[in-house]
């Protein structure tokens, strides 16, 4: 990326601000849109409602994102995978999956072709990433940003208007924010969603996952590990070291009483409940929990807005793809209006939109379907089920075109 490379202009002016996009979001998928739009020479505003110390310095929230190649690809990009010091990214080289008590295991390899590389992906705390975005988006030295980028910290959105004319949104403070183009990338449960009168279908699960990183005796040699049982799902992910992040599912209740055990008594729950399969393990920091619920957008555009990351696609965390896909829709919005600002045409037009909205869904849709289809056998406890999973597996397993697709899916997603 080029551009002047200046300090991001942070304000809490009173006035009201014109501007050409306005993102409504400053997570991952609000900042990598912003970046990317660096070279395009556009105003861009981004609001968010946390303070900028908690920007600049995110808190660990315990999750571990496992990061394909075309994740870092953009990150590079955007400046932001070298702010990403190597010692904390983890080599994804193999998954695995297990179905309940049976030893079968079906895995997924890096493609034996010369395209390929020795690993399915990268394995790096969100908190890193974020830390990255925002040092990509507010550094001097290594921004690839002009002063037309603004973050509104500690802003609230109470009301947006969009139509033909142009975009309005208006915050708690009473500001008026005015530009050409929205963009929503304030999560799952996005209120500027609502607003633009975009409808979704949300399905809350009445599960909830609990993340914790642990260390551990045995070696996991980068093999992360998502294995269905029949009263819970758990997966394993791979860190740096004989340290991976453990991630388990079971319903909220019963999260929640776990939650509350002290370390010692959660590490000797989650070393039976993984089968002892990295040794004894010991809570290496704080456990959190989630309430997981998935969402899918019934557009993910509108008259001069589009919507991108959790606020298009709020994917289940089984297949490891929400973070990716919304990382992939922010570049690939960011592209087209940068395309579009070049060439002196209209950066809110509906037919841009609509090449985004169509791109975006076939990018989203099939590893949406596919994750609804495994979340539903796999939590399904009836004896149909249970017969139906592993020769599922077993099936999968001696299909190899399907598996090196998967794992092609896994690496390039």
């Amino acid at each position: 990326m080029t551009g002047v490379k200046a300090p991001v202009f942070v304000t809490a002016m009173r006035c009201d601000m014109e501007c050409e996009v306005i993102v409504v979001g400053g997570g991952p998928a609000g900042l990598a849109c912003a970046l990317g739009l660096a070279d395009s020479g556009l105003a861009v505003i981004v609001v968010e409602r946390q303070p900028i110390a908690a920007l600049a310095d995110p808190a660990v929230d315990g999750r571990a994102i496992a990061l394909t190649h075309r994740s870092v690809d953009i990150l590079r990009a955007l400046g932001a995978w070298a702010l990403i010091d190597p010692a904390v990214v983890s080599p994804l080289r193999r998954a695995c999956v297990l179905d309940g008590r049976s030893d079968f295991t079906l895995a997924f390899d890096p493609p034996n072709d010369r395209l390929s590389e020795d690993r399915l992906g990268q394995l790096v705390a969100n908190h890193h990433i974020r830390r990255a975005l925002f040092a990509a988006a507010t550094s001097g030295e290594t921004a690839a940003v002009t002063s037309k980028l603004t973050i509104l910290a500690e802003s609230a959105v109470c009301d947006v208007v969009a139509d033909r004319a142009g975009t309005a949104v208006t915050l708690s403070d009473g500001r008026v924010l005015r530009g050409r183009l929205l963009v929503a990338a304030d999560s799952r449960f996005s209120g500027v969603r609502d607003r633009l009168g975009i409808g979704a279908t949300v399905n809350r699960l009445g599960r909830s996952m609990l993340v914790v990183d642990v260390t551990h005796e045995c070696d996991h040699r980068g093999i992360a590990t998502e294995w269905f049982g029949y009263d819970q799902t758990i997966a394993l992910l791979p860190l740096v070291g004989r340290r991976s992040s453990v991630v388990l599912t079971l319903p909220e209740d019963a999260i929640a009483r776990l939650a509350g055990l002290e370390p010692a008594a959660l590490a000797a729950e989650l070393t039976r409940r993984s089968a002892g399969k990295l040794g004894t393990m010991h809570v290496a920091g704080r456990a959190h929990v989630y309430p997981l619920a998935t969402v899918w957008s019934h557009h993910f555009a509108a008259t001069r807005a589009a919507l991108i990351g959790d606020a298009a696609v709020g994917m289940h965390p089984v297949t490891a793809h929400g973070f990716n896909l919304g990382l992939r829709s922010a570049a690939s919005l960011a592209s087209l209006v940068s395309h579009a600002a070049g060439s002196g045409r209209d950066i809110g037009a509906s037919s841009l939109l609509r090449r985004y909205e169509v791109a975006h869904r076939i990018a989203a849709a099939p590893a949406f379907a596919a994750t609804g289809l495994i979340v539903g056998l796999y939590t399904d406890d009836r004896m149909p089920a249970r017969v139906a999973r592993p020769a599922i597996l077993r099936a999968a397993a001696r299909l190899s075109p399907i598996r090196a697709g998967v794992s092609r899916m896994l690496m390039r997603h």
